[in-house]
C-alpha cells in the first residue's frame, strides 16, 4: 500500500514523457494541490512556521520545477519542430 503513491507519480511521468503538455500541467497542479496539505500538516507537528516552509519547499519545488519544465520542452518543440532529440 505504500508504494501506491510512488506508482502514481511514474504514471505521471509515462504521460509527461509522452504528452508534455498535459503531464507538465499536471505535475504543477500536483506541486501546486499538495502544498497546503504538507504545510498543515508539518505545521501541526513541528508547530514552526519556518521549519514547515523548508518542508513544503523541499518536497513541492521539485514537482513544480519538473512541471514547468516539461512545459517549456513542449513550447520549444513546437517552435523548433526540426529539433525533435527522438528523431
Amino acid at each position: 500500500m505504500h508504494l501506491i503513491p510512488s506508482f502514481a507519480l511514474i504514471l505521471f511521468l509515462i504521460v509527461a514523457w509522452r504528452w508534455e503538455l498535459i503531464g507538465g500541467g499536471m505535475f504543477v497542479i500536483l506541486g501546486l494541490g499538495l502544498l497546503p496539505f504538507i504545510y498543515m500538516t508539518n505545521y501541526h507537528m513541528n508547530h514552526s512556521v519556518w521549519m514547515s516552509v523548508g518542508i513544503v519547499l523541499v518536497i513541492n519545488v521539485p514537482f513544480i520545477v519538473v512541471g514547468i519544465l516539461f512545459v517549456l520542452s513542449h513550447f520549444l518543440k513546437r517552435k523548433n519542430p526540426g529539433t525533435d532529440a527522438s528523431e
